[in-house]
């Protein structure tokens, strides 16, 4: 089930946080509810993405994008994602999701959510790639293009040597998955493979 009741409180309350500027933070503060849990009685993996989402989209709403996006017929869209889980968040304790626009090279954008417990240490780490779709034009917007759109010239920060390796592995393995069921895909079966 989605996150639907969290996702309207952070809509309802975006204002009080102020408009986000890049470089900036998105904090959303959560408590791990019986909703949110294994059978391990911790936040299960899927929960960590869908509140990854709640805090791109109060960045979204709160940089303007969403009702620039509307005005232009442009959607964001998650390219990809890299997920390492540090310590588990368990049922009933507090958490926050600090959500980052890191940096962005051509029409790809690097986004970060940090989940962090009350004392500050870090559950886990999300790194995503997206972009912004032109469904008009059929095409990526260079976010240049989009920040432009909003007013602001930016200049994006280098990649860190992490960002490099998530956006070729991540490019790497779009190629691969693209190849799938073409005439000169992969071929099923291999060493190590049993399908």
């Amino acid at each position: 089930m989605y996150v639907w009741f969290r996702l309207a409180r952070m809509a309802l309350t975006a204002k009080t946080r102020g408009p986000y500027r890049m470089g900036g933070e998105s904090r959303l503060a959560f408590r791990c509810l019986p909703t949110d849990i294994d059978t391990n009685l911790h936040l299960n993996n899927a929960r960590y993405m869908m509140l990854a989402d709640v805090g791109r989209i109060d960045i979204f709403l709160r940089a303007g994008f969403i009702r620039l996006a509307r005005e232009r017929g442009w959607a964001p869209m998650l390219g990809g994602l890299q997920a390492v889980f540090v310590r588990e968040i368990r049922l009933w304790q507090r958490f926050e999701v600090v959500s980052t626009v890191e940096t962005w090279q051509g029409s790809q954008v690097i986004g970060g959510h940090r989940f962090l417990l009350e004392d500050g240490r870090t559950a886990a780490q999300v790194l995503t790639t997206a972009g912004i779709y032109d469904r008009g034009g059929r095409r990526f917007v260079g976010m240049d293009e989009a920040l432009a759109a909003l007013g602001h010239t930016l200049v994006p920060r280098p990649p860190t040597e992490a960002e490099q390796v998530f956006m070729a592995s991540h490019a790497r393995l779009r190629e691969l998955a693209k190849a799938e069921g073409t005439e000169n895909g992969p071929v099923r079966g291999g060493p190590g493979n049993d399908g």
